[in-house]
């Protein structure tokens, strides 16, 4: 099975992975680490805004749904059981998951939360103002680039939608839920 997850920054998709792999024999492959040794190879800083003119870059050069496509190769490959696509964010990208038989999962939670969530990973790209977060989550949602993300559509696009605004515990008892009632 291949499970494509989606979400809004700081959200938990990480922790659902973490939890999938750790407890339920999951492959990861991450999409957003893709364009992150993109940007390290050209010798770029790691922000959040270069990694999204990054990932827009290897949409609008390669097809806009690369970076699943590449992911979906590898799981072909090593002929992996269960996999997890992380960080689906572009309409093309959902629609190749769901050509290849995948279930998109979309996790969500309150802004304040989330905002709240991203300052406690201390990473450098998330060391922005509320303001910023939120601006930057806007253009995320409903990028103008054709070849951005268009996290809001995508979303809407999930099978399955978990909203995380409590602990870790009940995120997890969210996602035993969910593997339930898709038989996984």
């Amino acid at each position: 099975m291949i499970l494509g997850i989606t979400g809004t920054d700081g959200a938990g998709k990480g922790t659902v992975v973490e939890y999938l792999v750790t407890h339920k024999g999951f492959i990861h492959h991450s999409v957003s680490g893709y364009i992150t040794r993109e940007v390290e190879r050209q010798g770029l800083p790691v922000s959040r805004n270069q990694l999204r003119l990054t990932g827009n870059e290897l949409r609008e050069k390669n097809g806009d749904d690369v970076l699943v496509q590449t992911a979906i190769t590898e799981i072909q490959l090593y002929h992996e059981e269960n996999s997890i696509i992380e960080s689906i964010r572009a309409v093309a990208e959902a629609q190749t998951l769901k050509k290849h038989q995948g279930i998109l999962l979309a996790v969500d939670a309150d802004i304040h939360v989330r905002y709240t969530r991203v300052q406690g990973r201390r990473m450098e790209k998330d060391q922005v103002s509320f303001e910023e977060f939120v601006r930057h989550e806007e253009l995320e949602k409903n990028d103008p680039n054709p070849h951005g993300m268009q996290k809001a559509k995508v979303m809407e696009m999930a099978d399955y939608t978990i909203f995380n605004n409590e602990t870790r515990e009940v995120l997890h008892q969210q996602v035993d839920e969910f593997l339930t009632q898709y038989g996984i």
